[in-house]
């Protein structure tokens, strides 16, 4: 699978991503969502699986009594406490990796956390070029049959209904 367009800036580097201003750059995503985290953790999730990157993302305002660190696979989610920002976390995390912080992009429109990358040496992604990326690998993993591929022939579909005792006259 090809990821367009965006393949020879963006192939080998893993993501550091300001969660809330990335959300409301995804189609069908809206910071107003009580869940809107959790379904760009999705978004993320099904994104790394088809360009096989890694991810952490960051987040305002973490729940209180709950982990600030959750990990869902190649998706590493950081939600920050109340008296700090995410833009303050990803400017810390960048500081400790040093020089290493130059083999990751950062996500985000927001010019402070984009300032702190380009002196770290990272490579700055705006929210709304990333989304497009996602929308890409979206569009290309549907263009290419992928999704067709893995539907089942009517001939499967008997052969389950023989194994599991169903008709079809049951669907």
């Amino acid at each position: 699978m090809t990821l367009g367009k965006f393949e020879t800036k963006m192939a080998p580097m893993p993501y550091i991503i300001d969660g809330h201003n990335l959300i409301p750059k995804i189609p069908g995503l809206s910071l107003s969502d009580i869940d809107d985290e959790d379904q760009l953790i999705k978004v993320l999730q099904e994104f790394c699986r088809r360009s096989r990157k890694k991810v952490e993302v960051y987040f305002d305002n973490a729940p209180p009594g709950q982990l600030r660190t959750r990990n869902y696979g190649v998706v590493t989610a950081r939600f920050v406490r109340a008296g700090q920002t995410a833009d303050d976390a990803i400017r810390t995390r960048l500081e400790r990796m040093g020089r290493a912080a130059r083999n990751w992009s950062v996500v985000s429109s927001d010019r402070a956390v984009q300032a702190s990358a380009k002196a770290a040496k990272a490579q700055v992604i705006s929210s709304e070029v990333f989304a497009k990326e996602i929308i890409g690998i979206e569009d290309d993993f549907l263009e290419s049959g992928d999704l067709e591929d893995s539907a089942l022939s009517s001939d499967e579909v008997d052969d389950w209904l023989e194994i599991f005792g169903g008709n079809k006259a049951d669907q």
